[in-house]
């Protein structure tokens, strides 16, 4: 039998199967909920059960740690009801009203940008129009099924190829296969658009933008269209690497902050090379955004990289530099191997 879920702040109801993640049924029915990797990886998802009983499906303890579990959180993406439930969790607008699609696409253009990235274009058939929001990412299905997200970097009304910037996981399939065998005008198939990390347009905040190596993609996404829409929020990107190189569209962001008004551009590196000969800042790039902004209670934040960077800046910042909870909108880099130990 079905169970019935309530979310408290709405009072929205929807119905999930036996043994169906809550987050999937959710979003089977035009309920946005918050998510990300949608296999307990990135803690995206995360909610609170307030009556009823789930249970949790193994996942990452970085993403739902003992503690919170405790606490009666859950991640709604592994979390099956054995109950009716009614959950606390913040509901996302305007992602259900994108609809998603499995397309093929061919290979337009490998274009090598640093050692270890790809910028990856893909040409839609002609007839399919990809409607998405700035931010969100496709799935690449593979022809074993299993699946590789990957944001996209193209604004939703760029008219050319679909872009992603595509990092080497040495030993990753998927991605030894791009670096090593993948050709132009080769046949891929993916499912778009997904996510729910996305430009808030109904905000006038001014606007923090936090990228760690590859996690530049939809914050770049997200800069085009916030200038294609004329949004007059003051933006500061941040974009944080280990040497240089790995800031691997520097030129780029470099001309937005002479072109952009109201936009600012700091470089981070955390292991800068004596051959770099950098004279900007280094270390963690999310402790440069408190350096620069020890009070973010009047910001908005958009994070997107490596899990451990992602983590450290919604917790710096809203348990110890006043940025609302609920001003934070992130989206971790999460790949197979965070969920090679899950709890």
């Amino acid at each position: 039998m079905a169970f019935n879920v309530t979310i408290r702040q709405s009072g929205k109801q929807f119905q999930v199967e036996p043994d169906e993640p809550v987050l999937t049924a959710a979003l089977r029915q035009g309920i946005g909920l918050p998510y990300g990797c949608k296999n307990g990886a990135c803690g995206s998802c995360k909610g609170t059960v307030l009556s009823g009983q789930v249970e949790q499906r193994p996942h990452s303890s970085s993403a739902l740690s003992n503690d919170e579990k405790t606490r009666g959180m859950a991640l709604f993406c592994c979390a099956t009801p054995g109950s009716d439930l009614e959950i606390d969790v913040r509901e996302i607008a305007g992602v259900g009203d994108m609809q998603v699609k499995k397309l093929p696409c061919r290979i337009n253009a490998i274009e090598r940008k640093a050692d270890d990235v790809v910028v990856l274009k893909l040409q839609l058939p002609a007839n399919e129009r990809l409607q998405y929001l700035a931010g969100q990412y496709l799935e690449f299905i593979l022809k074993d099924g299993k699946r590789r997200s990957y944001s996209m970097a193209t604004p939703p009304h760029s008219e050319g190829p679909v872009e992603l910037h595509i990092r080497h996981m040495p030993g990753g399939a998927f991605t030894d296969h791009v670096f090593s065998a993948m050709k132009e005008r080769d046949i891929l198939r993916f499912e778009a658009p997904l996510g729910t990390f996305f430009l808030r347009e109904d905000s006038d905040r001014p606007i923090i933008l936090l990228a760690s190596g590859t996690g530049f993609a939809p914050i770049k996404a997200i800069i085009e269209h916030a200038v294609f829409k004329n949004l007059q929020r003051p933006m500061t990107l941040y974009w944080g690497a280990r040497r240089k190189k790995d800031i691997y569209m520097l030129e780029l962001a470099e001309q937005w902050a002479k072109d952009i008004p109201n936009f600012s551009f700091v470089p981070v590196l955390s292991e800068p090379d004596p051959s770099d000969a950098w004279t900007g800042r280094t270390g963690f790039v999310h402790r440069a955004v408190i350096k620069d902004l020890p009070d973010l209670s009047g910001y908005q934040v958009y994070a997107c990289g490596a899990p451990v960077m992602v983590e450290s800046a919604q917790r710096d910042f809203t348990q110890h530099h006043r940025l609302p909870e609920d001003e934070f909108y992130a989206d971790s880099f999460t790949s197979a191997a965070d969920l090679a130990h899950p709890v």
